[in-house]
Formats: structure tokens, sequence, C-alpha cells
């Protein structure tokens, strides 16, 4: 991956609408070099997919939290298999240190939210687990 190609990701992630003919003129390169190079990202899996991204008034009436969890040694796959059941889970992530598991969870309420916390805090091979619920997003530079 090139500084074009990283150009064409960051003029993407900032807005995924843009035409071939947009981002080739603000990029300065022909039309068909962005295609070519579309094409290249999309089928290396370097881009996944298109998507919309929510402002917050989109996002408002959704309680977001993490939770960290610390499981049994050898049940990840078994957690994994139930965290996918659970529409509210949204991202699931590995990480290194004190904990085993990362949740990004997205509920329209705290009854619900208390009911997927009680869900998972209750499943076979969770040892622990420790929530924090997102209050305001002060910088989002996600892709």
């Amino acid at each position: 991956m090139d500084d074009l190609d990283r150009n064409i990701i960051g003029l993407l992630g900032a807005d995924a609408r843009l035409s071939l003919a947009t981002l080739a003129r603000r990029l300065k390169v022909a039309r068909s070099t962005i295609q070519a190079r579309l094409e290249r990202l999309e089928t290396n899996g370097t881009i996944a997919g298109y998507t919309l991204k929510l402002g917050e008034a989109g996002r408002q009436g959704r309680l977001r939290a993490s939770v960290l969890l610390t499981i049994e040694p050898r049940t990840q796959a078994a957690c994994l298999t139930r965290l996918k059941s659970i529409a509210e889970v949204e991202r699931v992530f590995t990480t290194s240190g004190r904990f085993d598991l990362l949740l990004q969870i997205a509920a329209p309420n705290t009854q619900v939210l208390d009911q997927v916390l009680d869900e998972i805090g209750a499943m076979a091979g969770v040892r622990s687990s420790e929530s924090l619920i997102h209050l305001s997003t002060k910088i989002d530079r996600a892709v």
C-alpha cells in the first residue's frame, strides 16, 4: 500500500459516497487509476466494504458500553459462539493483559443493557467482567 492508496482510504473514510471522479480530482490522478486502485484494494481485502457512520443525532437513543471479560482457559471458542448470538454485542476483540476479551455493546436503554450484562456475566466460562458505559464521544477517527 502506497501513499495514493492511503489517501484514497482516508478520503473514503471521511465520506464513502465520494465518486471516482471526485476522488480523481482531489488526488490529481486519472479516474481509471482510482478505479483500478479501488478494485485492487477490494480484491486483496484491504477494503472490506462501504458503510455509513452515525452522527450524534443518529446515536441518540443508543446506550453504548465496553465490557472487559476475563474467561476460563480454553473456553474462548464457546464464549465467542454465545456472544455471537447476543444482538447487542457489536464487536469482540481479544486483548493482551489482565482481560481476555473486550466487547462493544449497544442497547436502546439501561434495562436492555442491564439484561445483556447479566446474560454475559452468567455465561459458562466467564470469570469476571467490568463494564464501562460510554458517555460522549470526544474524538472519533475510526475508519
